[in-house]
């Protein structure tokens, strides 16, 4: 049983792979792509142990110049989404709703916070959940 999640997981984290390369800059009104480190939380719910790592990269509203990457408020953009990230619940992630809700809401919570670096997309480069 275990090793048959293990693969769906990993099949899931290639599928979300493979669509986010497959999507071009622009296609979704993003003009530049944002990479950031590799997410790895706790997840609440259910009372069993359960964590996910996560690969996500921001789509932006305008291309950023080397200066605006070096003084991207990368701390607060990973606070933003590590709190998001932190409350979801193990079950959800496991199907395609539950991702695409959760993306959803980090990318609310960052144009709500952070509205100045025009975030318009969130892309999961990389998708495991550990039940």
């Amino acid at each position: 049983m275990g090793a048959v999640v293990v693969v769906g997981l990993v099949t899931a984290a290639f599928v979300f792979w493979w669509e986010a390369q497959r999507t071009p800059d622009g296609a979704d009104g993003a003009e530049s792509t944002f990479p950031l480190e590799t997410f790895v939380v706790n997840l609440g719910g259910s009372g069993q142990r359960a964590y996910l790592r996560a690969g996500i990269t921001l789509g932006l509203a305008h291309p950023l110049t080397r200066v605006q990457r070096e003084e991207m408020p990368t701390a607060l953009v990973r606070d933003t989404i590590l709190s998001i990230l932190a409350e979801a619940q193990p079950e959800a992630l496991l199907g395609q709703e539950g991702k695409r809700q959760l993306k959803e809401q980090v990318l609310q919570a960052l144009q709500t916070r952070l509205p100045q670096i025009g975030v318009k997309n969130v892309y999961f480069t990389e998708f495991l959940v550990q039940m």
